[in-house]
């Protein structure tokens, strides 16, 4: 069956019509005529692969990289990297007119190199194998490298290859890739190599170093990182995107920020020099330690914490000026958005992994805000997925 792909979905995704129904074809990209199989057909849309091409696009390369289109982690490793970032400055843009009926917000997408940028990795391991989930399955592809995690995680790799029997594991560095930090699921043997080159190495839930934490930098700004804290895990654009942020709030000038999802207090602290008080809410017992640790580290005293979901404790929290929100990729739930919007903050500043929920809250917001603009982060690289800052101004 020999299809013409006309764009990308959301998912990155080519988009045709077979039958009369909508397709979205893996591995295709617009201008190219592709065979493909069927995966899953629906009533009103089908799901297929690309089996061979028949056109190629222009904009298709030949990618570096060995598990292309199979791990299933970088569907776009095939494109230029100019038409990704593009394709997903126009996703949003797209996705902004449909569903708030607005121009001409949408700034330039920022980014950076596609490659080397991931500074955290989760493997897999079954019977001396160790890798990454083939696409939509649990099956394990064993690698050697993966192109999109930095040099130091992929020297880690190399060590990780020697040893046998580890069923997961979790390696993750500091932004200036100094500091290392593995974490091992099951019980493994010859793992002196590996401990030389960590500075935190965790084996089955025993803490094998004398350290318990590593220490990554943004700016001028350090942060401890715990095995399971979140963190931006893009070491090359963060602190971009944590300027941008710092930037609005220079232009706000608010005295007390609410800072939802806040994580290990990344966002928070980074800003704490130009405000008054802040209060973080987040409901990760881990990442609320953290948060702690980073204000004694940073010697910061006007940040306060409470370790709650958000969803559990907003009814109580009134009088700021700028609420600060970084959800998950499932964004606001309607209990926090009300509030929100009952708080009444001058201003909301939206840090979003999701520009379809995104757009969903923000619909739901602008009944008592003007959506100022929004600038797309291109946070991960060769993915479908896009980081976005919108910033809200309260009518």
């Amino acid at each position: 069956m020999e299809i013409e792909i006309l764009r990308l979905d959301n998912f990155g995704r080519g988009i045709a019509y077979y039958n009369d129904k909508i397709c979205f074809i893996e591995n295709s990209y617009p201008d190219e005529i592709v065979e493909f199989k069927i995966i899953n057909e629906k009533k009103k849309y089908i799901e297929g692969k690309t089996t061979k091409i028949i056109k190629k696009s222009t904009y298709r390369i030949i990618s570096k990289c060995p598990y292309s289109n199979i791990c299933g982690g970088c569907n776009l490793q095939e494109y230029e990297y100019v038409k990704e970032n593009e394709f997903k400055e126009e996703k949003i843009k797209q996705l902004v007119e449909k569903n708030l009926h607005i121009n001409n917000i949408v700034k330039n997408t920022v980014y950076e190199q596609s490659n080397n940028y991931r500074n955290k990795i989760i493997l897999h391991g079954n019977n001396n194998t160790l890798g990454l989930y083939k696409n939509k399955t649990y099956e394990i592809i064993d690698i050697d490298e993966c192109l999109i995690s930095n040099k130091k995680i992929n020297k880690i790799i190399k060590i990780l290859k020697k040893i046998d029997n580890i069923e997961e594991v979790l390696i993750r560095t500091s932004n200036d890739e100094k500091e290392v930090l593995v974490n091992i699921k099951n019980e493994i043997k010859n793992y002196k190599e590996l401990e030389k080159k960590c500075t935190v190495l965790i084996i089955n839930n025993k803490l094998i170093t004398s350290k318990n934490k590593i220490i990554t930098n943004i700016g001028d700004k350090k942060y401890y990182l715990s095995s399971n804290s979140f963190f931006q895990i893009n070491e090359i654009l963060t602190e971009k995107l944590f300027e941008k942020v710092r930037e609005y709030v220079k232009i706000i000038k608010p005295n007390n920020v609410l800072d939802l999802y806040c994580g290990t207090g990344s966002f928070g602290i980074y800003i704490s020099d130009i405000v008054n008080n802040i209060v973080g809410v987040d409901y990760n017992k881990s990442n609320i330690e953290d948060a702690i640790d980073n204000n004694k580290l940073n010697n910061i005293n006007n940040i306060k914490y409470i370790c709650s979901k958000v969803e559990d404790v907003i009814e109580k929290l009134k009088d700021y000026d700028l609420i600060i929100v970084d959800p998950p990729r499932a964004g606001l739930d309607k209990k926090s958005i009300k509030n929100i919007l009952e708080i009444n903050s001058k201003n909301i500043i939206y840090i979003s992994c999701d520009p379809n929920t995104l757009v969903r809250d923000l619909k739901i917001l602008s009944e008592k805000y003007i959506i100022k603009e929004i600038t797309p982060f291109n946070m991960f690289p060769r993915t479908y997925h896009c980081e976005s800052i919108a910033v809200l101004e309260r009518k």
